[in-house]
């Protein structure tokens, strides 16, 4: 294959030397043209289909090799064919050549750049996948925009060539036109910029607008066709309809209501979802009990004496539950009726595009809706391992239940649920024994992070189990335990009382239906949706863990914004979605708190980067406190000082993220963050004090040789 790409290239770069040697590119010129127009014509009434032959071939070269003159070629097919026969040669031969354009940097280099940037095309093509037709037609539309970059970077994708061809053809017609019609007073022409006279300036006015007409002309398309297939209501009662009161939920009918859409929210379940109920609100409640049981323990390291605390594992979830219940009316349906939200409880499920028809304990209800928004959330994933029916299965959602510490508990799972349940649980006295998969605690983070996290859980009494696959369920006189095998094959049967189960999470997509709408999910079970959250439906939109890729909550609430605001604007504006300063923290102690790229991610992505560290040991405020483990890691472009990711190990890393996340978001570099005022003594300076180390890594060596020598001659001068 490398052969065939190297003769390939020797084959072009022969071609294209051939042209610029055999001085054809000094024919491609408005006065020769001119010059020569009525010997082309006289030749064409001679030999017509020699000369229409050769000029098509040779325009089909010159758009496959991207040579200039094509636009040259194109005035002189509408010189010399007049408008429809020049039209109808130059659309063929534009389009064929720009197809052999495409084939030829798709044979040449697709291949080591799928390599090599494997993540970005993928979502690249992904795109290409659901819209690279309508995408591929508006650049078309655009006669300004160079052809050639199109047909070069098209066919570094995973469009279809066939495709490429129909949309091209297509797409270039209304541009080729134009230029063949000025084509057709070549003689009158005397530069090439009395083509943008009075009247081709109005077409290229229109020819400008035209991505605009394609795309609402699709649209129109797109809506017509789902109003054959489904049966569109006449009237709507509703804006937009919200399926799941989530964080994502509540955040999209708040935003949905506070503009004047009439909004219905729907639930099955509990509002505030598993935020309140069985995530962020009550796992902070109980890591502040555990943490509690640290600072009393630890408390001799400041001369306070106490005993060994004692665990009343009922009243530490009476302090959960307490936890709850204190948020929960932030979340009520009272509120969001007040304002201004209609708040349906029951299991919602689509029955056509616009139609939602809700169960709840008073009857069936259908709700007609101009837009919906499902935003359902998603729940622990259980393997299915062999004999685990057997166990007592904890999971994020049910652990809230228990009255008694579990005695003796095995954790499945080492990201973050998995380490914040079991380092509580182990400081509240129960026996934890942790078991991940990969060769590390947190797999997203980078290596350093994870050991460091690492000795903290086995200091507090955990038993870390790296690079373990979990096999079974096994049950004998002993009782449960869960058997495992490491890399070299060994077997290891831990005991347990219970099982916390901490694998993931799955999204809510079954029982809505989704599925015989057409609404697809990926590959992880998340909702498929576009970069704008709209799924194939134009009308269905998605947010929160259900369409993933973070399932965190503030992801939820940032993703809800968007998919409100292009429900109920997308016809004026869409906007997509970045992630690019999603922060997210895990609550361990120490915690770990990320926003942008680690080094892991960089490595992977091929990006180059300079690190500056910084040591919480250096800090004033940790060192006090006696709470100096960890660090501040920033990644830059080597040279610059735009943020492109921090990492926090360490006592209020995810209060300190703040910064850096500010400064990503506004981007604020390091040179600025240096210049803010910090109050002493406080841990916020170590974000300062990276700045510091940035900055001295880069100081200005030359300028400061000159002004040692500047004082050194100011010291000596007498006067």
């Amino acid at each position: 294959m490398r052969s065939r790409r190297l003769l390939l290239l020797v084959i072009i770069a022969a071609l294209v030397a051939a042209f610029f040697l055999s001085g054809a590119s000094d024919y491609l010129t408005l006065e020769t043209l001119q010059a020569e127009q009525s010997r082309f014509h006289a030749w064409l009434e001679r030999e017509p289909l020699t000369v229409v032959g050769g000029f098509f071939l040779f325009y089909v070269v010159m758009a496959a090799l991207s040579l200039p003159g094509a636009t040259l070629m194109t005035l002189l097919s509408g010189a010399l064919f007049g408008l429809v026969w020049g039209l109808l040669i130059v659309s063929f031969a534009s389009a064929i050549g720009a197809t052999l354009a495409a084939l030829i940097a798709r044979t040449l280099v697709r291949a080591p750049l799928e390599r090599r940037y494997a993540r970005q095309l993928k979502r690249i093509n992904a795109g290409i996948r659901r819209e690279g037709a309508l995408y591929l037609f508006t650049l078309r539309l655009i006669p300004l925009f160079p052809f050639f970059v199109i047909n070069l970077v098209m066919g570094l994708t995973r469009m279809r060539l066939t495709t490429f061809y129909w949309v091209s053809q297509l797409g270039m017609l209304p541009a080729t036109a134009v230029f063949v019609n000025a084509g057709s007073a070549l003689a009158e022409l005397q530069a090439l910029s009395d083509i943008l006279s009075p009247s081709l300036l109005a077409s290229f006015a229109l020819i400008g607008l035209f991505p605009w007409l394609a795309k609402g002309g699709v649209a129109l398309v797109r809506r017509r066709a789902l109003a054959r297939k489904h049966r569109r209501p006449r009237r709507f009662d509703r804006d937009i309809v919200v399926i799941g009161a989530g964080a994502a939920g509540l955040v999209a009918s708040y935003i949905a209501a506070a503009v004047g859409a009439r909004v219905t929210l729907v639930e099955r379940e509990r509002l505030g979802g598993d935020c309140l109920n069985t995530g962020c609100v009550p796992s902070k409640a109980l890591i502040r009990a555990a943490r509690s049981l640290r600072e009393i323990r630890q408390a001799a390291r400041y001369g306070v004496r106490v005993g060994e605390p004692s665990v009343d594992f009922a009243a530490v979830m009476g302090h959960v539950h307490g936890a709850i219940a204190r948020i929960e009316p932030h979340d009520s349906a009272e509120r969001y009726e007040g304002l201004g939200v209609d708040v349906v409880a029951g299991d919602a499920r689509l029955t056509s595009p616009w139609q939602v028809r809700v169960a709840t304990p008073e009857g069936e209800r259908t709700l007609t809706t101009r837009h919906v928004i499902i935003a359902s959330g998603a729940r622990p994933r259980v393997p299915e391992l062999p004999g685990i029916e057997s166990a007592k299965v904890l999971t994020s959602d049910n652990l809230w239940q228990l009255e008694a510490l579990p005695e003796r508990l095995v954790v499945l799972g080492g990201g973050p649920i998995g380490c914040e349940l079991g380092q509580s649980l182990a400081m509240l006295g129960s026996r934890v024994t942790l078991v991940e998969f990969a060769d590390q605690l947190l797999p997203r983070e980078d290596p350093e992070v994870a050991d460091t996290l690492k000795q903290t859980l086995e200091g507090d009494g955990l038993r870390v189990c790296l690079g373990r696959q979990a096999l079974r369920v096994v049950e004998d006189e002993a009782g449960v335990a869960l058997e495992v095998r490491d890399a070299r094959g060994d077997l290891e049967c831990l005991p347990f009382s219970h099982l916390l189960v901490a694998v993931g999470r799955q999204a809510n997509v079954s029982g809505m239906g989704l599925e015989s709408l057409g609404v697809e999910t990926r590959a992880d079970g998340t909702l498929d949706v576009d970069e704008t959250l709209r799924s194939v439906l134009p009308n269905v939109w998605a947010c929160g863990d259900v369409a993933g890729p973070f399932q965190l909550t503030h992801a939820g609430a940032h993703q809800a914004w968007h998919a409100t605001v292009n429900a109920l604007f997308g016809e004026v504006k869409r906007f997509r979605v970045s992630y690019r300063a999603l922060p997210a923290v895990t609550f361990t102690t120490p915690e770990v708190a990320r926003v942008g790229l680690n080094e892991r991610e960089a490595r992977a992505r091929g990006i180059d980067v300079e690190v500056t560290r910084y040591s919480l040991g250096e800090l004033d405020r940790a060192l006090a406190e006696g709470e100096s483990r960890g660090f501040v890691k920033v990644l830059t472009p080597p040279g610059r000082d735009r943020i492109l990711g921090a990492t926090i190990v360490g006592e209020g890393a995810g209060e300190m993220l703040a910064s850096f996340t500010l400064a990503m978001t506004r981007g604020i570099g390091l040179n600025r963050l240096l210049s803010i005022i910090h109050p002493y003594p406080t841990r916020s300076e170590a974000v300062k004090a990276t700045a510091g180390v940035w900055k001295n890594a880069h100081k200005p060596e030359r300028l400061l040789g000159w002004l040692a020598r500047y004082f050194a001659w100011r010291r000596s001068d007498p006067d």
